[in-house]
């Protein structure tokens, strides 16, 4: 008998999705592209058609009604993939769910905002739109320091691992296009290329260690930062540690109290 006929047509599996979140201060399309132009430096591919969930909570009451349409376009011009959209309205509904776009639960609460962190901006004053690393998902509880998830093997370009609930440790070299996401802390005993995005629930406490840290970017409780241009020399392949300083990304040495 033929193996296929042992194979089901179609599994089902949990999978963890991470998204980033496009939080909207204005609904001026104008403005909007002005902001993500700057973000991204002109850089093509700031964002690697990352699954973004849009949130309206923060646009001032009477602005402007959104044009979806517009809104899709302008954020796949900077390739983030919008999928959904967090804390609007019901008269929003209809329009939303028209452009395909899903709608989260009323009741489901902003992993980047959790009551016990100061919530997560990339920059102190608004902006029209910031954009930061989030869960598309239901929180997951903080880690208790006695969960980790070890990996041995080098984490390859293209790879994404996520350690939920806990800290992350790595003990093999992270590749320049690999993703590493914890709940908790990252470890990396050995070369960290590509990006590490730690307190991915929200715990602004978490932090990153490598022992060579030449990271693309770095995010902590949704609060990044990127090095186009390299990463500080006086930190570049040394032991270093990566903590957040109110709305700050800071840069430690793990041997020395010099701050970047």
């Amino acid at each position: 008998m033929s193996k296929s006929l042992f194979q089901k047509p179609i599994e089902i599996k949990i999978s963890t999705v991470v998204a980033v979140s496009a939080i909207l201060a204005t609904a001026d399309s104008i403005a909007l592209d002005a902001a993500l132009a700057e973000m991204t430096g002109g850089t093509a591919d700031f964002f690697e058609d990352d699954i973004t969930v849009i949130d309206v909570a923060a646009l001032p009451a009477g602005c402007d009604p959104i044009d979806w349409g517009s809104l899709i376009a302008l954020l796949k011009k900077y390739r983030l993939n919008p999928v959904a959209v967090r804390n609007a309205p019901p008269e929003m509904a209809a329009d939303i769910a028209a452009h395909g776009l899903t709608l989260e639960p009323a009741n489901a609460k902003p992993r980047e905002e959790p009551e016990h962190a100061p919530a997560q901006r990339p920059v102190p004053a608004p902006a029209p739109v910031a954009v930061a690393a989030a869960q598309a998902q239901p929180p997951a509880p903080a880690s208790n320091g006695t969960e980790v998830m070890i990996i041995d093997t080098p984490v390859r370009a293209g790879q994404r691992i996520y350690a939920r609930g806990c800290d992350l440790v790595v003990t093999a070299v992270v590749n320049n296009g690999a993703e590493i996401i914890a709940d908790g802390s990252i470890h990396v005993y050995n070369t960290l290329n590509g990006r590490a995005l730690a307190g991915a629930s929200g715990n602004a406490q978490a932090r990153i260690f490598a022992l060579n840290m030449s990271p693309e970017l770095v995010s902590i409780a949704g609060v990044y930062s990127t090095f186009e241009d390299g990463f500080p020399t006086e930190y570049a392949r040394s032991p270093t540690q990566i903590r957040l300083v109110g709305d700050r990304i800071d840069i430690l040495s793990v041997n020395t109290a010099n701050r970047a």
